[in-house]
């Protein structure tokens, strides 16, 4: 559905590109990470596909079809949710939803439940410039979904936000997924990239470095093995077990049938690792 090919971009007496040679697919109905930390080109990529940055070298295609041979309708069919929520201040939120959706020549949804929806009713007639941080963050996801988009481009969708909003938000954009949305996702955020995320690409310094779906990364880069807590003669021990090798899952079943176990832990990488791993710096 959509492809990016070689992707090169420098902004204006900048000593290296942003972004170079990028190149991947998304499906219909796919949420495809870009996981990176920040500056490493996630936002750069995507503004060039919504086209507030201009394809200077490579392409960026729509079932085939160029970003220059869409007309003004492609933005009735996208929806774009910023990492820094850009928000008529003086407005209320109910009134920047209800603005904002008098922009698009498609049907909308009703404002009220999308404040609804992202636990912003009590605030719906509070100006905008009132909200706090989070709050703000959740108008522009909302914002993000009121065409009823195609497509979804979320940047940092649960930065700023606590844990439960997170959650609900992250609940949100499954439902999208599940509506068949396709979903472009940027994010420093590995837990909510794992979870979410049919495909990952990690971006570092303007380039991916390795991309695939989670599970297969974490196969392909963990050690198969299960850490093992147990307490014996009073005292808590761990073991790290192979289930490739006989003794090793001998002694599992030994300890299982002694009830000593406690806890249970499989040693696959996590995403963030395994970004570490293949660039020697961190998410964050």
């Amino acid at each position: 559905m959509i492809r990016v090919q070689n992707l090169t971009f420098s902004y204006p007496r900048a000593a290296t590109p942003a972004v170079r040679e990028v190149s991947f697919a998304m499906e219909q109905g796919q949420i495809f990470g870009f996981l990176g930390p920040s500056g490493a080109g996630k936002s750069t990529v995507q503004n060039i596909m919504i086209g507030l940055l201009p394809v200077q070298q490579g392409e960026v295609l729509y079932r085939d079809r160029t970003i220059a041979d869409l007309g003004k309708d492609f933005f009735d069919h996208i929806g774009v949710s910023f990492e820094h929520p850009y928000l008529y201040e003086k407005l209320t939120g109910l009134e920047n939803l209800k603005y904002y959706g008098g922009l698009f020549q498609v049907p909308t949804l009703p404002p009220e439940k999308l404040l609804e929806m992202v636990g912003l009713t009590d605030a719906a007639n509070q100006r905008a410039g009132e909200y706090s941080k989070g709050m703000k963050q959740r108008l522009v996801f909302a914002r993000a979904l009121i065409n009823r988009p195609e497509i979804l481009f979320l940047d940092e969708p649960t930065a700023g936000l606590d844990p439960t909003t997170a959650r609900r938000i992250m609940g949100i954009i499954t439902g999208e997924k599940n509506r068949g949305a396709t979903i472009f996702l940027t994010t420093h955020n590995m837990m909510v990239a794992d979870e979410l995320c049919d495909t990952v690409a990690f971006i570092n310094e303007g380039q991916i470095i390795s991309q695939d779906s989670p599970r297969s990364l974490k196969l392909q880069y963990g050690q198969k093995a299960v850490k093992v807590e147990y307490r014996e003669n009073g005292e808590l021990r761990s073991v790290l077990l192979s289930p490739d090798r006989d003794e090793d899952r001998t002694q599992l079943s030994q300890l299982l049938e002694r009830d000593m176990v406690e806890t249970l832990h499989s040693q696959e990488s996590t995403l963030e690792q395994i970004f570490i791993e293949l660039t020697g710096r961190g998410l964050a």
